[in-house]
């Protein structure tokens, strides 16, 4: 019995059924059609071009793939998985519809280079709409900001009060952030936006293809260089992947922080209703389920990044059934975080943020040390001298159970003769935030001046 398969004509038995279950791709690289029949209209019309196809086979070939495509997006194109991937549904699919024609559309290339062209197409569109969202989430920080740049909190190291900052410098933090992850998924998209057909299973291809007419037909920059390479080549869905886990690595950063600040310990903001759950015991209950969610699904890109990685480790040139692989967690990972960005870009702009309870905290901790000690330098004294009297003025304040502003001034005094009534100018944290009026500092001007800079935008 001979084999029905399209590339069946050197079997002499079918295909085990386990063996097909095993190995179809259709159940996931379906999502690909759009861009399949894409490429495959780009390269008929190439191969029309350079008269490898007459001009009446081009017209069919096309017309047939866009009716395909009105079927696949009215829901009536039946993916079998008997005829493994997106592929070859799409080509007997064809085939079926215009005959001889459709057998002729896969002169010149491969599926090898065929799946490269998809997947880059692909992501090119995956990294224009994350971006897209990457730049709403960016204004609803900014506008954030803005709102919040007088709002005093106090900052962290190691979870302790550490210095007085404020609530709209944090959030420009954390926009700094999403602006490198920007950055990083548009540097990638010029390394996707090169076009690989043309390198057919790996050696090219003996027609006389216009590689650069496809290109252009599809909006590449241009061509890849090694047909050995550009078969087997992940590179790029790696370092998008790569890209999207960092990012999220940041969204479960900021997870971490709002689930604190939401807590009645902190309590410096609340979370609209919509985003959160309760519990199905105890009534009082408003968990940030959304923030957990996030911090809890950057695992999964993280994970998603190592079974790329891992997938292409020891892979010989040039393409590996291996490769089929590569799919689930490109997908998985964009699919990952577009919804935890979009649902953030959502968020942000409706915080709620308490500002008593952020000016209160910043008060707790002698969160203004460092501006005494820096006083007492300015008064002439050297840095390790008075970090070592300040310590020693915290220690005080630490067994009178006060803050360093409450502390009369002869007590300061005793500690340090040069200091004088002007020091309680920077031991209120109003005077402490102020005083860092810099480029890069926390001054509300600062953060007003630099949440209104549009140029990181662009």
């Amino acid at each position: 019995m001979s084999n029905a398969k399209l590339w069946g004509g050197r079997f002499s038995e079918s295909t085990s059924e386990a063996v097909e279950a095993f190995s179809e791709s259709v159940s996931f690289d379906a999502r690909l059609w759009k861009h399949d029949i894409a490429g495959s209209k780009a390269h008929a019309r190439m191969l029309g071009r350079v008269g490898v196809l007459p001009a009446a086979d081009v017209e069919a070939i096309c017309a047939g793939l866009d009716a395909i495509a009105g079927d696949i997006e009215a829901g009536r194109f039946e993916w079998r998985t008997a005829l493994e991937d997106v592929h070859m549904n799409i080509e007997q699919a064809l085939t079926d519809r215009i005959g001889e024609a459709g057998k002729r559309l896969h002169t010149g290339r491969s599926r090898n280079d065929q799946i490269a062209t998809d997947i880059r197409l692909y992501l090119r569109d995956a990294i224009d709409d994350l971006v897209a969202d990457l730049n709403r989430l960016s204004e609803a920080l900014r506008a954030l900001a803005e709102r919040e740049a007088d709002t005093i909190m106090p900052g962290f190291t190691h979870l302790q009060v550490a210095q007085p900052v404020t609530f709209g410098h944090h959030m420009l933090a954390w926009r700094e952030q999403i602006l490198r992850d920007r950055d990083r998924l548009l540097d990638a998209r010029r390394r996707t936006n090169v076009c690989p057909l043309g390198a057919a299973a790996l050696a090219g291809t003996v027609y006389p293809i216009d590689r650069a007419y496809v290109a252009e037909q599809l909006g590449f920059d241009g061509v890849t260089a090694n047909s050995l390479d550009t078969v087997s080549d992940r590179d790029f869905a790696i370092e998008f992947v790569s890209a999207c886990s960092l990012l999220m690595v940041h969204l479960s950063r900021w997870s971490e922080e709002l689930i604190l600040w939401n807590t009645p310990m902190f309590g410096f903001v609340q979370l609209p209703d919509r985003f959160c759950t309760g519990s199905s015991i105890m009534p009082q209950k408003k968990n940030p389920d959304v923030p957990e969610l996030v911090r809890g699904k950057s695992a999964r890109t993280t994970g998603d990044l190592m079974s790329l990685l891992m997938l292409m480790k020891a892979q010989p040139l040039a393409y590996n059934r291996d490769n089929q692989e590569d799919k689930e967690p490109l997908f998985d990972a964009h699919d990952t975080t577009a919804a935890c960005v979009a649902l953030y870009a959502e968020l942000i702009p409706a915080l709620s943020v308490n500002r008593s309870a952020c000016r209160e905290a910043a008060i707790q901790g002698f969160s203004t040390a460092t501006d005494l000690a820096d006083y007492l330098v300015r008064k002439g004294m050297a840095f390790r001298d008075a970090h070592h009297v300040v310590g020693n003025v915290v220690a005080h304040a630490v067994q009178q159970g006060t803050d360093l502003a409450s502390l009369p001034l002869d007590t300061l005094k005793g500690f340090s003769a040069t200091i004088e009534s002007d020091v309680f100018e920077v031991l209120s944290v109003e005077g402490s935030v102020a005083a860092r009026d810099h480029v890069g500092g926390t001054a509300p001007a600062r953060v007003r001046a630099a949440a209104k800079d549009a140029s990181r935008d662009s």
